[in-house]
């Protein structure tokens, strides 16, 4: 069955809140073995409603919608699905009883537009919310389903968790399941390039690749009504890919490149520490969004002037005035002055041009030094990063935590 996901509002089209809700509604009809062939937004006039959803209607199953079931005027999403599908809007007491006492639970007063939400279509099917007023529904109808869910997420994730994914799975024999694959070093065209063989020859099981900023990931797809033979086609495919891309797979349980480095390092209660100088921090706090870090994340050292590097982690004056902040040198020892100052057994350190000036044709905006020490001594790489300030940063950040992740596969 193909399944279109409706979102109403004209907030979304003015750009002031972003349709977080197409992504999540996508990824759970995909995990039933729903395709989704269009996502589409349309503002809270009843005109265009009514015409986005008839397109919608006769090209999709099943249509989301969500948005448009508020107390104001301007939520007609059940005014217009009701006049579409022929039904009328009837008074649901037990509904307008669970507005009341969510009011009298803020103990705050109910004003009558707040009894619009009570009134649904006589057919429907009443989806309960139990985080907010305004109930959910789900028409069918000459075998066409419209599924009506308010917009806040908080409200519109449990509803369809509990109620309407379980309610429409029936409707779907087979299951699509997925594998996600992290790559960290390769370009999307080059890693496209080096599966090119198999995406060419895919049948039951389909590859691709997207980009996000600084790593691929390669999604593995196939559908099958018995999910025990969906994930054996699936683990021979991605075998396959492993064996061409090699350690450049970071992670193949879809998880960040920073998560993946915490819990190696948490697993193997390997401690560490960071000299942070052109990234300004933002390698520890990036780590330390991971729950239980503190376990082996010890500090970070900020040490952005010179003066700071020579009084905080013992780097020489010499070394610097014979060869720049901004060089292996320098980063090297930045590395083993935290490792020592901290007591760790890692330490990593990062100093580099994140632009936009401070550039020049011997050291140009970019470059950067990323240093890890350890017991095995200390290694250093050069980076040279296009692109602006942030994104320079994020690179460089991405770019150390692949060092750490190599390093501590080898401990």
């Amino acid at each position: 069955m193909n399944a279109e996901i409706l979102a109403v509002g004209t907030e979304l089209l003015m750009g002031q809140i972003a349709n977080t809700n197409a992504q999540y509604i996508s990824q759970r009809l995909n995990s039933i073995g729903m395709n989704v062939y269009y996502h589409s937004v349309v503002g809270d006039n009843p005109k265009r409603l009514k015409a986005v959803l008839e397109l919608a209607l006769s090209r999709s199953d099943i249509v989301i919608i969500t948005g448009g079931l508020g107390p104001t005027q301007d939520d007609l999403t059940k005014e217009t699905v009701a006049e579409i599908l022929g039904d009328k809007l009837i008074l649901h007491e037990e509904s307008l009883q669970k507005i009341e006492d969510y009011f009298k639970r803020l103990n705050r007063p109910m004003v009558k537009n707040n009894v619009k939400q009570a009134y649904l279509p006589e057919s429907c099917i009443i989806v309960k919310n139990n985080n907010g007023t305004a109930p959910g529904c789900i028409m069918e109808k000459d075998e066409k389903i419209v599924v009506m869910l308010p917009g806040p997420p908080s409200e519109m994730k449990p509803m369809l968790d509990d109620f309407v994914i379980p309610h429409i799975a029936k409707n779907s024999p087979e299951k699509i399941v997925s594998k996600y694959l992290r790559v960290f070093g390769i370009g999307e065209s080059l890693l496209e390039e080096k599966l090119i063989n198999l995406i060419n020859n895919q049948s039951n099981v389909t590859i691709a690749t997207y980009a996000k900023e600084g790593e691929v990931t390669v999604r593995i797809t196939t559908k099958n009504d018995n999910e025990v033979k969906a994930l054996k086609a699936l683990s021979a495919v991605e075998d396959e890919i492993l064996e061409i891309l090699g350690d450049s797979v970071y992670s193949d349980e879809d998880k960040e490149l920073c998560q993946v480095v915490a819990d190696m390092l948490i697993k193997k209660q390997i401690t560490i520490a960071f000299a942070e100088s052109c990234t300004g921090g933002l390698i520890s706090s990036v780590i330390t969004d991971v729950p239980g870090i503190s376990a082996v994340f010890d500090r970070a050292v900020v040490t952005y002037s010179n003066k700071s590097k020579v009084e905080s982690l013992g780097v020489k004056q010499e070394t610097l005035d014979k060869f720049g902040a901004v060089s292996r040198e320098t980063a090297i020892e930045m590395a083993e002055g935290v490792k020592k100052l901290a007591g760790t057994d890692l330490g990593l350190s990062i100093t580099g041009i994140a632009g936009p000036d401070g550039g020049t044709e011997e050291k140009p905006v970019g470059l950067i030094y990323i240093a890890l020490a350890s017991k095995k001594g200390t290694e250093c790489k050069e980076l040279k990063l296009r692109g602006n300030r942030t994104k320079v940063r994020n690179y460089a950040t991405l770019n150390s935590f692949d060092m750490i992740r190599r390093l501590v596969n080898e401990l």
